[in-house]
């Protein structure tokens, strides 16, 4: 990747400092008090230590991505959980639209939130990792006030013990999205899901209205939890 890659320049000097420690100067000043030429210092120093930063790369055309950040700015969260965040396709795209957002970003796989830790680690306060089952969700009871998980249910077995979860610890809102195409081989997913087959499901776990919306090639489904 070179240097003139768009980032998001702001989380990839997070991860920088976050892996690099001392190494990449001081750890004292907040990463926000730093000014853009010195966070483009230490994209350059990130790159040339063989970090791998492609996957802060600056994206603007996943449709699913933009639709449910438009949902949640509506929304207005006052703190939100992502479950399975992977490699960050929309926990990047987050973090930039909204840096004031607490944000809680769990997956199954510990490499996976090691990586998302050394960006809190290296200056977003606002972030938090942590591993998880999605079925069986480390939190309390409407422990986050809206709760994201795009593109994982087809990926999970126990779609039933993972919709139950998701829907308890959020407070008012669940947002999912799951792929729309109805000839989906992919082998890592084990389900293909109906716009009415994944409102049923939402009802049947505890949400108490949905709404649906569609992107190309996603469902996007809005559960309403609470009163």
């Amino acid at each position: 990747m070179s240097a003139e890659t768009p980032l998001f320049t702001r989380l990839a000097a997070a991860y920088v400092r976050g892996s690099l420690g001392d190494d990449a100067g001081s750890q004292e000043s907040p990463l926000d008090s730093l000014s853009a030429d010195q966070r483009a210092a230490l994209v350059t120093l990130g790159l040339a230590r063989g970090l791998r930063l492609h996957r802060f790369k600056r994206t603007t055309g996943i449709a699913r991505v933009q639709a449910v950040l438009g949902l949640l700015r509506e929304i207005g969260p006052a703190e939100l959980l992502d479950i399975g965040s992977g490699r960050g396709a929309f926990l990047w795209p987050l973090l930039d639209a909204m840096p004031w957002l607490p944000v809680t970003a769990t997956d199954a796989m510990a490499n996976r939130v090691s990586e998302i830790q050394r960006v809190a680690d290296g200056g977003i306060l606002t972030l938090n990792a942590a591993r998880a089952d999605a079925t069986d969700l480390p939190f309390a009871e409407h422990s986050f006030d809206v709760v994201t998980m795009l593109d994982v249910l087809e990926h999970i077995a126990d779609t039933a013990a993972a919709l139950r979860s998701t829907l308890r610890v959020a407070r008012r809102f669940a947002i999912l999205s799951v792929p729309s195409h109805k000839k989906d081989d992919s082998p890592a997913h084990l389900h293909v899901f109906s716009a009415p087959q994944l409102t049923d499901l939402l009802r049947a776990h505890g949400a108490t209205r949905v709404s649906i919306e569609r992107v190309p090639g996603h469902i996007i489904a809005v559960a309403k939890v609470g009163h």
